[in-house]
């Protein structure tokens, strides 16, 4: 079966660039597959709401299966629509109406091959579809299949847009195919029967669910072992197709799957990548690619932080590639212009722009100001080489001095009807922060195809340690869901692993992070950021634990983390650090709703999709208080 898999993927390649495939190559194929139960696999990377770009892809492979003579050919849940669509057919109805005819069309192009499309169909209420699965054969859509659960926890909100179907279990078998769409095979009972013995009542031979999987940390583990306890459980092959690519924030993290009737993995597809695979179930034929590296041993309840980021880096690394790679190529934009401090967020942000770009296609701008070392600029430019992207100095004094003058000259009048002004404000670190903003988008602005990057991280987004049209603005934020501990693991990650190794300089990766955007009275030196907020490695725990386990501030006060197995931390000083995470945290909601589109990579994220916090619960009580203090309120 060796010949097979290789020569699918001879055919995966040409297919991939819109070349047609050797004869000979299909001749072998076909000669594999003369035997019935050989089904393909199309894990596909779609364009939200572009059915062209969408049906066109489904069409090749559906022509290229037709020419193997495969028994089936199955895409994933909206393979048509693409995923997520939102509020889009609320107000643009056309879309469905659209679908109708582009889903007639590829039904039209099959022959003895059946394909098994995902796609969006008008429901009964105008403004919610059903999500369905049309069953396509000699020129005609044979059946449809409609979900008949929707999940209250979807990263798409996707009670908002569709609806179940509760008829499900009146619609018959086509070919002994038991589909099920998306997560309604979790929500086996929700109308009074399993979806499940309903399809084994009406002798199903093999068990197929149409997915659009988000990536979540541990879904693989459900994923195996739900789908093998299926397997197992029915006696009957199972096999799941899914997504693959990103769209906006989101990760398809694709590694669709294939289990005998015993329930054992017989093929797994890539992670996250766009793949065709074919597979017989019934005879437990297919191949099983690796999962990145470490992966694997993520597999299983993570209980407790770590600081050993290790197995998870390889996946994180290709998810921020595939993530900003299909932003720029699936909204039209080609390049990209950052500003390089000579720090650990830009560098490491240069370096997933150039692997997912191009190095041709990234810009880095270092512009020092006053308070900029020279070390920065040296290492700033010292990455850029190391990478080959191209580089330019460009200093913001001048800037800075003629933005001073001007605000200075403004708040003399606005004091004069306002006597409330500051003592010590942060108005001169922020004319910084803007005025390269300023650079960055105006390169964006003159230059096409090109949109500014945004380089703040998680921990300092938590902390609101960003400015607001300064670093933090921009058309994408590549690694706004990773913490700095984590991120330096990365950048260790990315020296070891990458083809040209070595390109982040080691004096990045040793000096401690800081902004250069204030002097520390206390050193004369440039501020570190630890400094001003706490060490990384408690904050990090902190955002776990609150995000994982849901530890309140009592709960975290008498934790016992990392950090304070290896450093003596005072409870008086412990206190003073959680403190100053809520006080931070609350003030900086408002600047999370202003956040630049960011893939979400980790368990639990600040993005929008995955949590939602009204910026006026800044006055919300995290350490609680007492009965008597209730009381006594209340009075």
């Amino acid at each position: 079966m060796r010949d097979l898999f290789e020569l699918t993927e001879i055919a995966y390649n040409s297919l991939k660039y819109d070349k047609p495939v050797d004869t000979i190559v299909i001749n072998k194929i076909k000669d594999t597959v003369l035997s019935q139960g050989y089904i393909g696999i199309a894990q596909i990377d779609t364009i939200a709401g572009d059915l062209e770009y969408n049906a066109k892809k489904i069409a090749k492979y559906i022509k290229f299966a037709d020419s193997v003579e495969l028994e089936a050919v199955i895409f994933p849940e909206f393979a048509l629509n693409g995923y997520p669509i939102g509020d889009v057919t609320k107000r643009h109805n056309i879309m469905l109406s659209e679908t109708k005819k582009w889903l007639s069309a590829l039904a039209e192009l099959t022959k003895k091959t059946i394909a098994i499309v995902g796609f969006m169909e008008q429901s009964s209420d105008s403004s919610k579809y059903f999500s369905s699965v049309a069953i396509l054969r000699y020129g005609v859509v044979q059946q449809i299949i409609r979900k008949s659960a929707i999940s209250y926890k979807s990263a798409c909100c996707d009670i908002n847009y569709q609806i179940p179907y509760k008829e499900q279990i009146n619609e018959p078998l086509y070919c002994g195919y038991g589909i099920t769409v998306g997560d309604e095979i979790y929500n086996n009972n929700l109308y009074g029967y399993n979806i499940l013995d309903n399809l084994l009542h009406k002798q199903a031979r093999l068990l197929i669910n149409c997915s659009a999987n988000t990536y979540k940390y541990n879904r693989q583990m459900l994923i195996n072992n739900s789908y093998s306890y299926l397997a197992t459980t029915y006696g009957k092959p199972f096999l799941f197709v899914n997504h693959s690519g990103a769209n906006d924030n989101i990760i398809f993290d694709g590694m669709s799957q294939v289990y005998d009737a015993k329930g054992n993995l017989i093929a797994r597809a890539k992670y996250a990548e766009e793949q065709f695979m074919i597979v017989n179930p019934y005879q437990g034929i297919g191949k099983i690619y690796p999962l990145p590296s470490g992966l694997s041993d993520m597999l299983s309840d993570n209980a407790d932080f770590s600081l050993n980021y290790e197995p998870d880096l390889e996946r994180v690394y290709k998810s921020l590639v595939l993530g900003v790679n299909d932003y720029f190529s699936k909204c039209g934009m080609k390049r990209a212009v950052l500003g390089l401090s000579g720090g650990l967020d830009s560098s490491v942000c240069a370096v997933i722009l150039a692997d997912a770009l191009g190095k041709e296609n990234v810009f880095g701008v270092s512009m020092p100001s006053h308070i900029t070392s020279n070390e920065s600029k040296s290492d700033a430019e010292m990455l850029a080489n190391n990478l080959g992207i191209n580089f330019v100095e460009a200093p913001i004094r001048s800037m800075i001095d003629t933005t001073t003058e001007n605000l200075n000259s403004l708040f003399i009048e606005v004091q004069k009807k306002w006597n409330v002004r500051y003592k010590k404000s942060f108005t001169p670190d922020n004319i910084q922060a803007r005025s390269r903003a300023m650079f960055l988008w105006g390169v964006s602005n003159e230059f096409e195809s090109c949109i500014p990057i945004a380089t703040s991280d998680k921990s300092e987004a938590y902390m609101g340690y960003a400015t607001i049209n300064g670093d933090m603005s921009g058309g994408f934020a590549p690694i706004a869901d990773i913490t700095k501990t984590k991120l330096f693991a990365l950048a260790r990650w990315i020296n070891k692993n990458r083809t040209v190794k070595d390109v982040i300089p080691e004096s990045v990766i040793n000096k401690r992070p800081g902004a250069e955007l204030a002097i520390d009275p206390l050193t004369g030196k440039p501020l570190i950021a630890e400094d001003a907020l706490m060490p990384y490695e408690f904050l990090d725990e902190v955002i776990w634990r609150i995000e994982n386990k849901h530890q309140g501030y009592n709960d975290l006060l008498n934790a016992n983390f990392v950090y304070e197995k290896n450093n003596n931390v005072p409870k008086v000083q412990k206190i003073e650090w959680l403190d100053k995470f809520y006080r931070r945290m609350s003030t900086a909601l408002y600047k999370w709703s202003i956040m630049p589109p960011f893939v979400m990579v980790e368990p639990h994220s600040i993005n929008k999709l995955d949590y939602y916090q009204p910026i006026t619960t800044s006055h919300i009580n995290y350490k609680g208080v007492s009965k008597d203090y209730i009381s006594s309120v209340l009075m």
